[in-house]
């Protein structure tokens, strides 16, 4: 049973493929539906006064993708940061910034996941109110793919979508790269990791790119 939090020790201790392989591991449970069992009152009381996660995940609003239940954690465990198409902007980048370099994480994963509304939207260029410069965040993972991928470039072609949601994971891994000199400088010096997956809808597995 999970009922010991993460304390600043333990998280000191840990190495960004620790951590990786131990989300991994979470996941993996998920998948073979052996989630642990989980003590909320213990852990409630345990972090009441600081918290110590030791990684951040990047991921989609999408409801089908809950991140603490899919990679087995519990409370205390991970920061969570969502947005539609699991992107990067500056308010992106400063929560990363304070998981990694404030708050002690390990590493950094960024999840995007199959059939993402988000992600089909921008294929098919959807205009509509704040939504459209919300897209305009996926369209160069949108025009790689393009590239990249025959038939037609629009949500109707699975294969164009399932590359697209993968480009645009590793798109925004490159400019979370580019835009935090924080973030890279500490990836540089081996203190976190930066990592990208998507998951899959069908299996509830998440595949490492």
């Amino acid at each position: 049973m999970k009922n010991i939090a993460i304390t600043k020790d333990v998280q000191s201790a840990l190495t960004p493929d620790s951590v990786l392989q131990d989300l991994l591991q979470g996941n993996s449970r998920f998948v073979n539906g052996n989630s642990q069992a989980t003590d909320n009152s213990a852990l409630v009381n345990q972090t009441t006064g600081g918290q110590y996660p030791k990684a951040v995940v990047l991921s989609c609003i999408d409801s089908r993708v809950p991140v603490e239940t899919v990679l087995d954690q519990a409370i205390g465990d991970v920061f969570v940061a969502r947005v539609a198409g699991n992107f990067e902007n500056v308010d992106i980048l400063g929560s990363l910034e304070y998981s990694c370099n404030v708050a002690g994480s390990k590493l950094i994963l960024v999840l995007g996941h199959e059939s993402c509304g988000a992600v089909k939207a921008a294929c098919d260029g959807v205009e509509l109110g704040n939504i459209t410069a919300m897209l305009d965040n996926i369209m160069p993972a949108v025009r790689k793919s393009a590239d990249e991928v025959d038939g037609e470039a629009n949500s109707s072609n699975k294969e164009f979508v399932a590359k697209t949601v993968e480009n645009n994971v590793r798109l925004t891994i490159d400019r979370i790269r580019e835009k935090s000199k924080i973030l890279q400088e500490m990836e540089d010096n081996g203190e976190i990791k930066i990592a990208g997956g998507v998951y899959s809808l069908h299996t509830g597995k998440v595949n490492m790119l």
